[in-house]
């Protein structure tokens, strides 16, 4: 075959192959009926018309509400240090690894082999009457390939594994949010925990002294040892409730010493000795329904597992095609003293045509499995936003009534120490008996122990509703992650 010959064929292979070119599979875009496309989906939240909740959008740094400098300590050096965290980055790593390498399926491939040796070819078969005597021998050669995408196969695998990287990328933005959101409930239980101690050890110092009085009373001639006892048994109650306080906290601080990449006897020290409970100083800025959906990364991730699921499906369909490939083999074999002379010389120019005959109906079988993964994904993804637009409701609603019972609360702690106060006055010049005075000192008791549990609720319905918001996974430019927006003009249509 002359060369003019061989460039004639592959020419009309090429232009052949890119006059059929086409993209079999659907074209992804959002469908018209997942669950994101509602308008009641991306309205204001039912639940945030209370006066504690604010329309503002949700800041990327949550926490920093708080201002608190030791929580924003601790939130960003879990953030460096997170092992869960640490797990997510190395997958988002190979997934990009996995997509690159995808990607490069779309450049010629180029092989090239040598090998030389002593002995003798076959007489035989080049028609040779004699044996040839025995020599060295080589046979060197490079291929250059090229396969045509002629039904758009490669563009959906490459389509297939952007979504999975962007997946990933969802996925390490959702430990984000989990790690920031567990690292301030852990600091804000070990608080509120010492808060409650504080508490609790206050009621203690208060019926010690009731104690005290008493025994003076006793002394006196004024009381009974019957009065002793049940005064005693109420403060041996109340110093019971503090061992479980104690521990609570203790815990809080080993959770967070593990989430901050500690072992858990390293305990931070600056949250150990935390005197108050975290506090909001306005309104929970909650934003709307639409700006949820935009932000939470485990929607994003649903997103892009149904983009890569129907990708998945061209690239099924494409197997009902046949594949053609361009191709090109150069080499020389012979007798290596005579390395590179011209009789020596080889070469093959052309296409290269493959097709599995869709017969037995197993690549139609494969079409139908890949479509019904997209539609189990298109589920999932519904599901997703369902339960997170669900959890941001209840969060809401959790936080709001938390909010009323509180004040409830505090109105009853402050009638209880007034009648507290009362009582032990009236006692003290014997105008009451003992077992009023020793009543209302356990309604204060258990008022303060009731108030400092809701302040404590309070605190965590706050952090379940950040978490529920799904803020805390934005970082700072340049870390060779793409914008968020970048991401989402990208959703809408992946076929283009």
């Amino acid at each position: 075959m002359s060369t003019r010959l061989a460039a004639k064929i592959l020419c009309a292979s090429v232009i052949a192959a890119l006059t059929a070119c086409t993209t079999v599979g659907p074209n992804y875009k959002v469908p018209d009926q997942a669950v994101v496309k509602r308008s009641d989906a991306a309205a204001d939240f039912a639940s945030a018309q209370a006066a504690a909740f604010s329309r503002q959008p949700l800041p990327p740094q949550w926490w920093k509400l708080y201002q608190d400098p030791e929580l924003d300590r601790l939130i960003e050096k879990a953030l460096g240090a997170n092992a869960d965290l640490r797990v997510a980055a190395a997958n988002l790593s190979r997934s990009r690894s996995t997509l690159a390498a995808t990607e490069a399926i779309e450049n010629p491939a180029l092989s090239v082999s040598a090998s030389p040796g002593y002995g003798r070819p076959s007489a035989e078969a080049l028609g040779i009457p004699v044996p040839i005597p025995n020599t060295w021998l080589y046979d060197v050669g490079a291929t250059v390939s090229y396969e045509v995408d002629l039904f758009g196969k490669m563009k959906r695998v490459i389509q297939a594994a952007e979504a999975d990287s962007e997946s990933a990328e969802a996925a390490y933005d959702l430990a984000r949010v989990n790690v920031a959101a567990g690292t301030a409930r852990a600091y804000a239980d070990a608080c509120t925990s010492a808060a409650r101690i504080r508490v609790a050890e206050h009621s203690v110092a208060l019926q010690k002294e009731f104690v005290d009085v008493n025994e003076r009373r006793i002394r006196a001639g004024r009381g009974t040892a019957l009065d002793r006892s049940r005064a005693t048994a109420q403060l041996e109650q109340l110093r019971a409730a503090l061992p479980p306080l104690q521990a609570a906290q203790r815990i809080a601080l080993q959770r967070l010493a593990v989430l901050t990449g500690e072992t858990p006897n390293q305990l931070p020290q600056a949250a150990a000795t935390c005197a108050a409970m975290p506090r909001l100083s306005a309104p929970v800025p909650v934003g709307d329904g639409a700006a949820l959906l935009r932000r939470r990364p485990d929607i994003r991730q649903a997103e892009r597992s149904l983009a890569g699921s129907v990708a998945r499906v061209g690239v099924a369909t494409a197997d009902l095609y046949p594949n053609i490939g361009l191709g090109l083999q150069l080499g020389s074999t012979g007798i290596l003293s005579e390395f590179g002379a011209a009789n020596a010389t080889r070469f093959t120019l052309g296409p290269l045509i493959s097709w599995s005959i869709p017969i037995n109906g197993v690549a139609r079988n494969r079409v139908a499995a890949a479509q019904a993964g997209s539609e189990a994904a298109l589920a999932h993804f519904d599901s997703v936003v369902l339960n997170a637009l669900r959890e941001t409701e209840s969060a809401l609603t959790a936080y709001a009534r938390e909010l009323d019972r509180n004040a409830d609360l505090k109105a009853a702690r402050d009638q209880s120490a007034l009648a507290a106060r009362q009582s032990d006055e009236l006692y003290r010049y014997g105008r009451t008996d003992f077992l009023s005075a020793l009543d209302a000192r356990r309604t204060l008791a258990v008022a303060e122990s009731t108030l400092a549990a809701s302040d404590a609720q309070l605190v965590a319905d706050q952090m379940t509703l950040f978490l529920a918001l799904g803020g805390g996974w934005e970082e700072k430019e340049g870390n060779g992650r793409p914008a968020h927006g970048q991401q989402a003009a990208r959703q809408e249509d992946s076929g283009k």
